[in-house]
């Protein structure tokens, strides 16, 4: 890691404070004043600003039960998004692991490690992920057989993996999937004829959404949910 970036996540300074703050000779590295912002860490130095000694924050790791009408984006000049919905003070450097649409509602993971979200999102790890879903119509034996067997995508050539179905009710359907195109739960049904008037992610590999959470609402991952997704 770089001195600089080393400052500005173990501080509130921003990177570009940052760099300042070690040209003006405010940082010392193993208690000698170091001027070169993108001098790199092995990360057993002891880094200190102002003489304070700084260590860098531990990773977090977040379930939240996204409401509608919010966008899965750290940052957005139209609409709410899911950090605005936390605390300002742990917002710092988090990131969403898996987006949902704006209306989709249900579990988002956000954290802080990047190797931990790639794991969770990457198509090489065969995550499965399971959705409610409110359908327009009741959906038939033969278009749930499709879903199970794979469909072909509009303007896409290459079908879907086989995807796991449990009927609810008589339009409300589990669907269990195991790749992220991009909003395939819609398209999957629309390719079988029907139409998704609802959305509701529930689970995530062996992470479930906790059930005790309001839409807004969120909780750190337990070390056993957190490892799970590892």
């Amino acid at each position: 890691m770089r001195l600089d970036q080393f400052i500005a996540t173990s501080t509130e300074l921003s990177r570009k404070d940052a760099k300042r703050a070690i040209s003006r000779g405010e940082v010392t590295v193993n208690e000698q004043i170091c001027k070169g912002a993108n001098t790199r860490l092995a990360g057993h130095e002891r880094v200190a600003l102002f003489g304070k000694l700084l260590n860098l924050p531990g990773e977090r790791y977040l379930m939240m039960n996204k409401p509608a009408g919010v966008v899965s984006a750290t940052t957005d000049s139209d609409h709410p998004t899911a950090l605005d919905l936390l605390p300002s003070d742990i917002t710092r450097n988090l990131h969403i692991a898996g987006r949902l649409d704006a209306d989709t509602t249900g579990l988002l993971l956000l954290t802080t490690d990047g190797k931990w979200s790639h794991r969770v999102t990457s198509p090489r790890t065969d995550c499965p992920k399971t959705y409610r879903v409110t359908l327009s119509e009741p959906l038939t034996d033969a278009a749930a057989q499709q879903l199970e067997r794979g469909v072909e995508l509009h303007n896409d050539p290459k079908p879907t993996r086989p995807a796991g179905v449990k009927v609810l009710e008589e339009r409300i359907i589990e669907l269990t999937i195991s790749e992220g195109r991009y909003h395939q739960v819609k398209r999957m049904l629309a390719a079988v004829g029907n139409h998704v008037d609802a959305l509701h992610r529930l689970r995530i590999g062996k992470v479930e959404l906790d059930t005790a959470l309001r839409p807004g609402e969120y909780r750190e991952l337990t070390p056993e949910e957190k490892d799970s997704l590892a």
